[in-house]
């Protein structure tokens, strides 16, 4: 069959998931198409985990969060499996500097929303969890229900239903072109060409090329970021049952988890890497990073450190105020754009459930305003592609 009611471009976290909850709202024929194997780590949802968690300086996104959660529990209802683990989240920042100001935007945001969490001073975060050395000054605020969620698993978890339910995956097929044509749309691929009522577009660090066949350009970057799995020979102290998810808001934001996936301990460096292209990008880690996150555990969570266990690469792809697009595009109201700016993963779920609900009803339940794909900061100075 290559006539569609809805095809979905681009199938990591975001993609995956709107699969999944077109296929719970009836929404006819559908199709998603992977440009490479399902989970593979070209691009930026592959790996065991990413964190979830309430705290955000935005009042648009805590206004979200409990509508992500929910995302989650419901197919880890269906499916039986397991998503989310809890393991506590804790944000850090010493005095002094920009994340201070960041930290207190997070539990402003926090209060406002009536999301429960505690503000700790660094003598109750060493009380807590003697593994952090923290100097004097430094404030944290934990939140209970903040964890880890099983990215590739959940991934895998939201093709797997949506195929139950009749949606048809394919891999290895490079889509081409998007061609709009009045009340339906071509998607023009290596292995033919496939119509439907609405494209959704979730294709990452390819979007701008996507675009660029609608004569569209954003003034999207993409960078290359990195992960760093350590063998820490204290497993003990690091187990999801007794240690949190962590994230420093320093000069540097930076951000780990305890034991999961791997028998290692997980750090990284948010938004730290050089500027690529999906096709310049390499799988090369920088050795700097790896350097500068090894001296941070050494000073504030020493027992962390053991062994490079290994460290990966993967792909943000950022609109310039960091924030979402989710929703149709102005001059082409049949085809459906999200990127999630490097840190949708937790919402992931909840953004394929917006989605499907604009590719079948035209409208969703919840409140994307701030996302939207006509704002200013994509807008002003974007030409024509």
């Amino acid at each position: 069959m290559s006539v569609y009611d809805v095809v979905v471009v681009g199938c990591g976290g975001i993609g995956s998931a709107t699969l999944y909850w077109l296929s719970r709202l009836g929404a006819g024929q559908v199709l998603g198409l992977e440009q490479f194997r399902l989970g593979s780590e070209r691009g930026a949802s592959s790996d065991h985990s990413r964190m979830i968690r309430k705290a955000y300086a935005q009042r648009h996104y805590t206004a979200l969060i409990a509508a992500a959660y929910d995302a989650w529990h419901e197919v880890e209802d269906e499916s039986g499996l397991q998503l989310i683990t809890r393991t506590g989240a804790l944000d850090l920042a010493p005095a002094g500097t920009p994340g201070a100001e960041r930290l207190d935007g997070c539990i402003d945001a926090m209060r406002y929303a009536r999301i429960d969490c505690t503000e700790l001073e660094a003598a109750d975060v060493t009380a807590r969890w003697p593994q952090f050395r923290l100097p004097q000054g430094t404030r944290g605020v934990y939140q209970a229900d903040g964890g880890i969620v099983a990215a590739a698993r959940a991934n895998a978890v939201h093709v797997a239903l949506a195929r139950a339910r009749g949606a048809q995956v394919r891999e290895q097929v490079v889509v081409e072109h998007i061609r709009p044509l009045g009340d339906h749309v071509d998607v023009v691929t290596d292995a033919g060409t496939f119509s439907a009522g609405r494209v959704v577009l979730t294709s990452g660090a390819w979007t701008s090329d996507h675009l660029a066949g609608l004569g569209l350009s954003w003034p999207l970057s993409v960078t290359q970021e990195q992960v760093t799995y350590f063998a820490t020979p204290h497993l003990r102290q690091f187990r999801p049952e007794v240690f949190p998810a962590w994230s420093w808001f320093g000069e540097q934001i930076l951000y780990g988890f305890p034991v999961y996936g791997e028998v290692a301990v997980k750090a990284a460096q948010d938004l730290g890497g050089a500027r690529v292209t999906a096709a310049t990008r390499t799988f090369e880690p920088d050795r700097s990073k790896v350097a500068m996150l090894s001296a941070f555990l050494r000073e504030h969570i020493p027992a962390a450190l053991g062994p490079e266990l290994y460290t990966k690469t993967c792909l943000y792809t950022l609109p310039p105020d960091r924030d979402f697009v989710v929703g149709p595009l102005a001059d082409f109201p049949q085809v459906l754009v999200a990127v999630g700016a490097g840190h949708a993963f937790k919402f992931a779920g909840l953004i394929g459930k917006i989605l499907s609900q604009l590719a079948v009803g035209g409208r969703t339940d919840y409140d994307i305003d701030a996302f939207r794909t006509d704002r200013p900061a994509l807008t002003d100075g974007a030409g024509e592609a």
